[in-house]
């Protein structure tokens, strides 16, 4: 078992701010775990029988839990979840409630309310750093190479978990709550998607290849996001016009998966730099609480890994390195500042143990660790 305190925390900060917190995260990514983990708390999964049918009547069922810290494990077996989150918002508030399920609210036909202003939401992703602190921070070519959730991380060879997730995957979370009809056509979509994950997303390649038509494709990755399989990074732009505008990135959840699904079974020094770069985006996401991340190219094919703009603020440039031995390559960034000039520029590398100002075509960045990043980011 991984106990995580860091999303404990977090847990514990959003209870004192609304009495729900809808932790969402992909199948199996220790949902149920963290949930048991809570000081103090009462868990009923809504897997059984008997708990759907407690709460046929909610009202009745919260009156006997008056004051009390409850889980409401895989809500949405619920016949009409977002009724009963409702009425223990709005009737029984000293009630703190934790509900989980593995996709957002507002994209499953089982949930007829969004719950706007009774809830936060909570994203659960795999491993980040501070869950890696039990275990001396661990060897981060495993992380990479085995993924994090936890099962996985802790197997000592996950190949075949991949392959039953994925089942698992489409039998409880795909048709239970999602107008998929097509098994093999999705699956196929969703292994192509983790095979390419990081590239340019053209939907005509992936409609070819899984013979569905471009709205299918669409579909299918509007479903892959509400269930935090993909993430989808557009780009950062102005419109100017040497500026791509409009194809995303799209990236897997999980190194572990990518890895697997591009047959990497030993990872060599070049498939390094790629899963490093997934991981310091999950770790960014994760503990930035960010909606959405960015990332930036021109039509001469200079590129930024990751542009991370707030309201108001200019934008941060950031590329992701394996090794320091390549931090001196900024041709991206200089690009990128030529159209934006203000900002702070970051190379992130995995042996980086101190800040270091690196320069380089003509622009200047700092060297950081991914701990400083986000500690960096953390206080703009």
């Amino acid at each position: 078992m991984v106990r995580r305190d860091y999303w404990i925390e977090r847990v514990e900060g959003l209870w004192a701010l609304r009495s729900i917190v809808w932790l969402t995260g992909v199948r199996r990514v220790g949902k149920t775990c963290l949930t048991r983990s809570l000081a103090d708390v009462e868990y009923f999964d809504c897997d059984e029988l008997s708990v759907r049918l407690s709460l046929r009547d909610p009202m009745r069922f919260l009156a006997a839990l008056r004051g009390k810290r409850i889980v409401l494990d895989e809500v949405h077996r619920l016949d009409d979840p977002s009724a009963v989150l409702k009425n223990a918002a709005d009737h029984y508030p000293d009630i703190r409630i934790v509900a989980t399920g593995s996709s957002r609210i507002s994209a499953s036909r089982k949930f007829r309310d969004s719950l706007t202003g009774r809830k936060y939401e909570l994203h659960l992703r795999p491993l980040v750093m501070p869950d890696l602190e039990p275990f001396g921070n661990a060897d981060m070519t495993h992380r990479l190479a085995s993924g994090g959730l936890p099962e996985h991380f802790l197997a000592p060879q996950p190949d075949g978990a991949f392959r039953e997730w994925m089942d698992s995957f489409w039998a409880k979370d795909i048709q239970e709550l999602f107008p998929v009809e097509q098994y093999g056509p999705f699956r196929r979509f969703v292994e192509l998607l983790l095979t390419d994950s990081g590239g340019m997303f053209d939907a005509s390649r992936f409609a070819s290849a899984c013979e569905l038509s471009r709205p299918s494709i669409a579909k299918y990755l509007a479903i892959l996001e509400a269930t935090h399989v993909a993430t989808v990074v557009r780009p950062f732009t102005s419109r100017r016009a040497a500026e791509i505008v409009s194809a995303p990135r799209v990236y897997g959840f999980d190194t572990g998966f990518v890895a697997h699904y591009r047959g990497w079974r030993e990872l060599r020094s070049e498939d390094m730099g790629a899963l490093w770069e997934h991981f310091v985006l999950n770790e960014l996401l994760a503990r930035l609480d960010l909606d959405s991340i960015h990332y930036w190219r021109d039509k001469r094919g200079h590129e930024v890994d990751f542009v991370i703009a707030r309201p108001g603020r200019d934008p941060v440039a950031i590329e992701c390195k394996w090794s320091q031995a390549g931090a001196d390559e900024l041709g991206g960034i200089a690009a990128f500042r030529r159209a934006y000039p203000d900002g702070d520029n970051y190379v992130v590398a995995s042996d980086a143990t101190r800040p270091l100002p690196v320069s380089g075509a003509g622009t200047q960045a700092t060297v950081v660790s991914l701990e400083e990043l986000v500690t960096r980011l953390s206080h703009m």
